[in-house]
């Protein structure tokens, strides 16, 4: 059986569309949590705008091209569900993110993407603006698929896993080999030559939680050096004048809280920031 039987396209697409979908939904956590607590808590606007960015110019990349419904399909629902994730963080950010955001929209999203359409559609005709954008398309999911460089350096260097899951990494490199086959099943290596990267990084990924999913994170001790820092004056400081042991004893519970607090909200941005990495590396075709 031939790799471009329609079974395996629809196959390979229809797993596609499902993975990246699965992929879309990553973010919901983090939004849920924003509407809860009514702000955006410092979490950015960057990775949704980027992630809206790829919809878009795969879904008109999908648009120039024949029998191309299950990209049409997934493209759109990812324009839906990040349009909506973007109206949620407009509405709960800060005036200063706000203004960012919409600028950056304007500028990156409409106006990029608003260049792109005109320069193809003046300057190249058939299959030529079908090339054109394939490989803008192609380029762009390439630039997005090295995203994962920055958590996999630091996996290495802090001997932690804790800020790229197996699951997310699992997901990625099965989206990675959904479009790969649907490219090549097509005969689509804008679709595909993307995908083989974004593959290869989904298997490393892996490859390091296996390795350093034992492994004591090195983050820990910082804040155990911390704690002895401050523990230390109310010790000599406790010896020194015994009335004020209890005032002290608070004063530090106090301080072990608020570093509690702060390293559980890191870990989180980072889970969000990486879940949304895979979401743009998930959804380029």
């Amino acid at each position: 059986m031939a790799l471009n039987d329609p079974r395996f396209i629809l196959a390979f697409g229809i797993l596609g569309n499902i993975v990246s979908f699965l992929v879309y939904l990553a973010p919901l956590p983090t939004f849920w949590r924003i509407v809860k607590k009514k702000s955006t808590e410092g979490f950015q606007s960057i990775p949704y705008s980027v992630a809206l960015f790829s919809a878009m110019l795969t879904l008109y990349y999908a648009t120039l091209k024949e029998n191309a419904i299950l990209l049409l399909t997934i493209n759109s629902i990812g324009c839906l569900i990040e349009g909506i994730y973007l109206t949620i963080y407009m509405i709960y950010a800060t005036q200063t993110s706000r203004k960012f955001t919409f600028k950056l929209l304007i500028l990156f999203n409409l106006g990029t993407y608003l260049l792109i359409v005109m320069l193809a559609s003046e300057l190249t005709h058939g299959t030529l603006r079908v090339q054109v954008v394939g490989w803008i398309c192609a380029v762009f999911s390439v630039c997005v698929f090295a995203a994962p460089l920055s958590i996999m350096r630091l996996v290495i260097k802090t001997k932690s896993v804790e800020y790229m899951p197996f699951s997310l990494s699992f997901f990625l490199t099965l989206c990675a080999i959904s479009w790969l086959g649907y490219g090549l099943a097509v005969n689509d290596y804008f679709i595909a030559s993307p995908n083989i990267l974004g593959f290869l990084f989904g298997i490393v990924q892996m490859v390091l939680y296996m390795i350093y999913k034992n492994k004591k994170n090195e983050i820990l001790p910082t804040s155990t050096s911390q704690e002895l820092a401050v523990s230390k004056p109310e010790t000599s400081q406790d010896r020194e004048n015994s009335n004020s042991s209890s005032l002290n004893q608070q004063d530090l519970e106090a301080a072990k809280d608020d570093r509690r607090e702060n390293n559980k909200a890191v870990p989180e941005e980072a889970s969000e920031r990486n879940g949304y990495r895979a979401t743009c590396f998930g959804i380029s075709f």
